[in-house]
């Protein structure tokens, strides 16, 4: 077995230590994935102001180039999380991919490129008749509509009650949405308007059968991470080692409760990516 170095902390399940063994035990077939907002960069009020953790970029440039892949996946558009991650250029990360829009769009180092399908129809829709939605049941003061081209989003944490926003606002979107062949995506205080068919576990699933991954590592902290836990988990029970960390949130206790390694967010998050990295150098 493998030691790893103090600085790297436990997993609590025996599945967890099975998977850090195995990454560490052959690193370069190891894929690391994961979420942006709320795992590398912090939850803020308004999310054009995201940025990542100051260092999530060098740990991830020591990591990547002794693993398969680093992949970071996203419900934001790929290039805005190149941009607000301050990913492109940087040596080291040439093996870095990042997956936008929940694995729609497509961004990697070695191109510098985003492929994207062209938008849903739905989307357009969507966004003409949201004001006039969120102006019919008083839900104007506190909320916020984020363009993110493959999908529109609409926040609540700038409510009085972010809460009650957001549970007012559920019903009244999930109608919108199906309307226009949509599918309503929650999240700490968002809700997203998207495409259906794509989610962060087909994502991931498909990422691996194509790098040939033979462990991973998937950390995120929100409601739309739930189908890259179950995504590892039945991996998991086909064979391929996985560990799941979770960004500790109190606003969402299903990560936690399902996750191999509870940290305290995107700071302890990068600690977490630095220590691996020094444990495959």
């Amino acid at each position: 077995m493998v030691s790893p170095p103090h600085a790297l902390p436990t997993p609590t399940t025996r599945a967890g230590r099975d998977a850090l063994e195995a990454l560490l035990g052959d690193p370069a077939r190891a894929v690391v994935a994961l979420d942006f907002d709320g795992t590398l960069a912090e939850i803020v009020p308004d999310p054009d102001q995201a940025r990542a953790h100051p260092g999530a970029v060098p740990a991830l440039s020591a990591l990547a180039p002794a693993v398969r892949s680093v992949a970071v996946i996203t419900g934001r558009p790929a290039g805005v999380a190149v941009r607000y991650g301050g990913f492109a250029g940087v040596p080291g990360l040439e093996h870095l991919t990042v997956l936008g829009h929940y694995g729609a769009e497509r961004w990697d180092a070695v191109s510098g490129t985003v492929q994207a399908p062209a938008p849903h129809p739905g989307v357009a829709a969507v966004r003409a008749e949201l004001p006039g939605v969120l102006d019919s049941i008083g839900a104007w003061q506190g909320t916020w509509i984020e363009e993110k081209g493959q999908a529109v989003a609409v926040h609540t944490r700038r409510a009085a009650d972010p809460q009650a926003a957001f549970e007012a606002l559920r019903g009244p979107l999930l109608e919108l949405a199906q309307r226009h062949g949509l599918i309503v995506e929650p999240g700490r205080a968002v809700l997203e308007l998207r495409p259906p068919g794509m989610d962060k576990g087909v994502a991931l699933a498909e990422y691996l059968a194509e790098t040939g991954a033979t462990s991973v590592v998937y950390a995120g902290d929100d409601l739309g991470d739930l189908a890259a836990f179950s995504a590892v988990e039945k991996l998991r029970g086909d064979g391929l080692p996985g560990l799941l960390v979770c960004s500790g949130s109190t606003e969402v206790t299903e990560l936690a409760d399902r996750a191999d390694l509870v940290l305290p967010g995107p700071p302890a998050v990068v600690a977490f990516l630095a220590a691996l990295a020094a444990a495959v150098a």
